[in-house]
Order: structure tokens, then sequence, then C-alpha cells
């Protein structure tokens, strides 16, 4: 009677064990965090890319992690259009399917900037100057054939790259494009690309945009192509900072100035240089060391914690992110200004590992 009981009771207990268990998920540990979906309701978080970064450990750091790309030298007036019958589409190319294969948007830079322009542009046959008329015949043509040919594939375009000097009076940069053509030159870049695809957002792009007399400038020229009703969308912020500025009241009325013209905002080459930020290329000194301390960690940390902050609070206003370039492994930072000092300035380390920096922004 005994040996019944207890075998009825073991059955008993077996029996509320399998029911128990039945109801016990398995616990799957939660995927780290992505740039992508941690923005995803926000804006795009796009990082520029090279060809070499397309395959391998880069290319898959990419995909998991960005939602757009861009070009980081590929669409630009030299590399793409060498000569002037010859145009090089074999890069910029292989950047705008790898986007298309793997769901990203794709940022077009840059279609007129006085860097990286090739010597034909402004000459003839003969060496002379061209005049106003020829140069804005190529102007218009290059920019044509470019936006053509990517009508669809690029969502966006900076349109016209640095034409604002950082020092003196002046409102616009001494470029051969204003020599020859004057303020019309940014204008016309406009309309030539809306008119090439006028779906595509269209935006003027810069640096230093923090810094009061330059930000000026920059404001008052686009409340001129506002006000002349050119096919402006937007202004891009380059965002080559570092550790040590700008600060959260810079950012903030920076965004809010340029809103207020109608404008979206975008942060177009975001990198945190770990030294002090320099914008002129000079020789190397003394004093200059290759280091990446922890302090500069903490530092590093707590700026783009702050900066992505400021983002968030300006949802609507702010809708692209991009970061120049993948991670610390290749940054054009690494020779510049400082020639032979390495620098370490984004999300991702050497071996594409995330920093300390990078959970303080898609944490919050």
């Amino acid at each position: 009677m005994k040996t019944v009981k207890r075998t009825v009771s073991l059955a008993a207990t077996l029996c509320s064990l399998i029911l128990i268990s039945a109801q016990i998920k398995p616990v799957v540990p939660a995927a780290d965090p992505t740039l992508r979906d941690a923005y995803k309701n926000y804006f795009p978080v796009g990082v520029a890319v090279a060809p070499r970064n397309l395959t391998g450990p880069e290319a898959e750091l990419i995909i998991r992690q960005f939602s757009s790309v861009t070009p980081e030298n590929a669409m630009k007036m030299g590399p793409i259009h060498p000569q002037e019958n010859k145009y090089f589409w074999q890069d910029a190319d292989a950047i705008v399917d790898f986007a298309g294969k793997n769901g990203l948007k794709v940022r077009g830079h840059t279609l007129c900037w006085h860097n990286q322009t090739p010597g034909w542009f402004f000459t003839d046959s003969l060496g002379s100057q061209v005049s106003r008329e020829v140069l804005l015949g190529r102007l218009k043509r290059h920019i044509t054939d470019v936006v053509s040919r990517y009508k669809g594939k690029v969502y966006a375009w900076d349109v016209v790259n640095e034409a604002v000097p950082d020092t003196g009076t002046d409102t616009y940069r001494q470029s051969k494009f204003y020599s020859i053509l004057g303020e019309e030159y940014i204008e016309k870049a406009f309309e030539y690309a809306h008119a090439a695809d006028p779906n595509a957002v269209l935006f003027y792009n810069d640096y230093n945009t923090e810094n009061p007399a330059k930000q000026d400038k920059i404001y008052q020229l686009l409340k001129k192509l506002k006000e002349k009703k050119v096919p402006i969308n937007g202004v891009g912020l380059q965002g080559h900072w570092s550790i040590y500025e700008p600060t959260a009241k810079e950012v903030d009325n920076s965004i809010n100035r340029f809103a207020s013209l109608g404008l979206v905002v975008q942060i177009t080459e975001l990198d945190l240089s770990v030294y002090p930020k320099e914008h002129v290329r000079r020789q190397r000194r003394d004093t200059d060391k290759s280091e990446f301390t922890l302090d500069m960690t903490d530092k590093q940390a707590a700026q783009y914690k702050m900066l992505f902050e400021q983002f968030r609070k300006h949802k609507g206003k702010v809708t692209g992110v991009t970061f120049w370039n993948v991670s610390d492994k290749s940054t054009w930072l690494d020779n510049f200004p400082v020639p032979g000092r390495k620098d370490h300035p984004l999300l991702f380390d050497q071996n594409y590992q995330p920093k300390k920096a990078f959970w303080g922004v898609v944490n919050y």
C-alpha cells in the first residue's frame, strides 16, 4: 500500500515539473544595441566610406550598425571627373551598389568644392582662365551628369561645400569659382542639382559652424538663398569637433539658428579628435604625441553623449548624422593636422569593437 502511494506521489510530482517547465521560456540574451536601431525613430545614422570598406569586417560593421553611407572621396569633382570628357564612375558606383544591396540610404558628397577640383575646370586648351560662360557650362554639365546618374539612388546631396572662409571679413571664400562667377555660382549649383533630381534633398555643407563670426556669414548666405527662392533644403554641420569642443549651448544655438530659416539640419562629417581641434595642417612638434589615455577615453565618451542628447532634443530639425570614417583603424585625422600622429576620433576602435563612447550614444 505504501509502495502504491509513493508511486502515485512521484508521478504527480513529475507531472507538475513537466507543466512548470512547459511554461518556462528559454532566456535568450538580448542582442547588443546598434546605432541604426537606437536611432530608427530619430534619424538615419550614416558613415563615410571608400571602396576598401565594402568587404570584410568593415563591411559587416557598416551593414550592422549604420543606416546610410556617404562616399568619402569617390564623388568629389576631381576623383569622379578627372578630365573634361572622362568620368571615373567605378568607385562611386561600387558604393551606391553596396548601399542598394544592403538597404542603406546614400548621401552624395560633394557637387561643388574649391578643393579637389580638377585644374581643367578653370582653364582652356592654352592654359588661360576660362570665361564666365564656359565655367558655368562646365559646372552645369558636371552636376547634371553626376546627379542624373544616381537619381533615385542618392536621397541627398552636399551641393556646395565650404564656400565661407574661416577668418577675415569676406563672406565668400576667394576661390576660383568665386573669382570667375561671383556668389552666383552657389545659386546656379543648387539650380542645376534640383533640375537633375527634383526629389533630392539639397544641402549647403560647412565646418566651424559654431564659431560666431563664421556662423553669421553662413547664416546670411543661406538667408539670401532662401529669399531668392533658390532650391536649398538643408544645411550640413560637418561636426569635425574634438573632446574639448563644442559646448552643448553652441550646438543648440547652431541648430536652432539654421533651422529658423526653414532648413533641415544634418551633422554630416562627425568625429571627435582626442586632441585640441585645429583646422590647418602644420608641422609636427616635439610635444605632439600619439596617445589615447583613460582621461581622453572618458572625455570623448562624455562629449559624444552630450552631442547625441542635443541631436535627440532637436528631433525633426536634425534629420541625419553621419560619422566620418568607419573606425579608429583608419581615419583622415591620423595625419591631419599633424603628419604621422594617430588619432582615435570614432565610436569603434582599431579592432572594430565599440568604445566607451559608443555605449553612451546607444543607451539613453
